[in-house]
């Protein structure tokens, strides 16, 4: 089995524990990974150009990794922001295991990581950043993205990095007429990032 679960609560198959290396400007980890979570034999390109263009998280945070995987985005932030709350967010049990063990070993056992739904309502972010679940279709993203975007704080700001052939031209457009200010910052290799503001 690839991938092309990763974003069921339980993947199958049977376990292959391994590794991956992060490289992004001054950071440079060993995260581990397994069957069954998005992108286990390499962080994906896709993540790697969103951490390396996208501006640098808050210092005071809250900070949030929204379908954090095995946890390359959520370490980076934990990394560069070490002071600044931070959850991680998955609904793929098999992803947050690794994503604990991974902030554990990189210095942010104090992280929280959860299902999205074990996140306390009243939790506002200063930044959200994802790769987001693209597959799991456009009816579901929308809602996925409706939900946590509505939970930026005032000042805050979301990264998100997506393929223009998996739609990221058509998400920029739904984001901007529902009200969530986009501007794309980025481009590259197919891949735009775009920065969402919250809704006035």
């Amino acid at each position: 089995m690839g991938d092309s679960h990763y974003y069921s609560a339980s993947p199958g198959g049977k376990r292959r524990p391994g590794s991956a290396r992060l490289r992004v400007g001054d950071l440079d980890v060993e995260l581990a990974t397994d069957r069954g979570v998005f992108a286990a034999d390499e962080v994906d390109w896709g993540t790697r150009y969103l951490l390396a263009e996208a501006p640098r998280p808050p210092q005071q945070g809250p900070l949030l990794d929204l379908g954090c995987g095995y946890g390359p985005i959520a370490v980076a932030l934990g990394q560069w922001a070490p002071q600044a709350p931070l959850w991680a967010i998955d609904v793929n049990s098999r992803a947050l295991e690794l994503c604990r063990t991974n902030l554990d070993g990189h210095g942010r056992p104090d992280a929280a990581v959860s299902l999205p739904d074990d996140v306390a309502s009243e939790v506002r972010f200063a930044a959200i950043y994802s790769n987001p679940p693209i597959r799991i279709g456009k009816a579901a993203l929308y809602e996925v993205l409706g939900t946590w975007l509505g939970r930026l704080t005032e000042e805050g700001r979301a990264y998100l990095v997506v393929n223009k052939n998996l739609g990221s031209d058509s998400l920029a457009r739904w984001l901007n007429q529902e009200g969530w200010p986009t501007t794309r910052l980025s481009s590259r290799r197919g891949y735009r990032i775009l920065e969402v503001r919250p809704q006035t």
